[in-house]
């Protein structure tokens, strides 16, 4: 039974862990232990260690044939130091055969809400992004180095019913008016999960996918139906100046990006039927729930 090692048990893990115990011994690498039984629950063997201690991660050099890195970059720099200590560790044992980064669309920048593809050239406009383009070519370069396969998933803003921005829509946050906004992009936490099962079968050697669900919807029509669904005020609207102002650094890096992301290398390649081809089908689960619960309750 092969060996497969996640860097990176968030959410998205969590979701596709399931899935992987029944093909493989899954071992998973974990900073806090508070989180090792949870993980031991899923059947994953857990291993301490600190990507940003490089002596913490010994014990993974050549522990799997498959490697799943879905740990972010340092939150300051220009580079992406934990995946070069990831990566300089797995290099002292026996290689995996496949390694498999979760990235962002935002190595993109802003393209003017044109349609993007991945052989877009790359144009990060925020530190965030350049740390994720870091993390790219470090591991190109790796993999080239060591003759393995490697397949970077690049993911867009990732919603499932637990995952939607309430509470910024509560807080009456504005939104870019509808003829300044710019488009948005998402995939659900389920099919991100399994984007990445897909891969592990039908990844092409060293070949990059964007996992989007190919939907064309600006962020403040996202805001709007979140807000119709569960039932409060849509966000006011703003002109774009006035919406910086109001809006921290980071929000703004978002807002401020508009593309359309084409996803025919994940549905085609990777024979992916995604469960959740827009967000609408879960928004109005969600308000379903809420009208149900309302009569109940009455």
């Amino acid at each position: 039974m092969k060996r497969v090692l996640i860097v990176g048990t968030g959410d998205v893990a969590k979701r596709l862990i399931p899935s992987l115990v029944s093909r493989y011994r899954v071992f998973a690498l974990v900073r806090n232990p508070l989180y090792c039984a949870e993980l031991r629950a899923l059947g994953v063997q857990t291993i301490l260690g600190d990507l940003d201690q490089r002596h913490s991660l010994d014990k993974l050099a050549g522990l799997a044939e498959v490697v799943l890195h879905f740990a972010p970059p340092p939150n300051v720099g220009e580079r992406d130091q934990r995946t070069q200590n990831l990566l300089a560790t797995l290099a002292r044992g026996t290689l995996p055969q496949q390694f498999i980064y979760i990235s962002t669309t935002g190595v993109y920048g802003d393209c003017g809400g044109a349609w993007v593809d991945e052989t877009r050239p790359l144009n990060p406009q925020s530190a965030r992004a350049r740390r994720r383009v870091d993390a790219e070519q470090q591991i190109r370069r790796w993999s080239a180095r060591h003759c393995l396969r490697a397949n970077i998933l690049r993911a867009p803003g990732i919603y499932a019913a637990e995952r939607l921005p309430l509470d910024r829509i509560k807080q009456a946050l504005p939104a870019i008016v509808a003829e300044q906004d710019g488009y948005s992009n998402h995939i659900h936490a389920d099919d991100l999960a399994g984007i990445v099962r897909a891969l592990l079968r039908y990844g092409k050697p060293n070949r990059v996918y964007q996992a989007s669900d190919g939907g064309e919807m600006k962020m403040g029509d996202y805001f709007d139906v979140v807000a119709d669904a569960f039932g409060v005020p849509r966000p006011p609207r703003r002109s774009r100046a006035e919406v910086q102002a109001l809006v921290s650094p980071m929000m703004w890096s978002f807002m401020s990006e508009s593309r359309r992301l084409s996803n025919r290398r994940v549905t085609e390649e990777l024979n992916v039927k995604l469960q959740y081809p827009d967000v609408d089908a879960v928004l109005q689960s969600i308000s379903g729930l809420r009208v149900d619960s309302h009569r109940t309750t009455r």
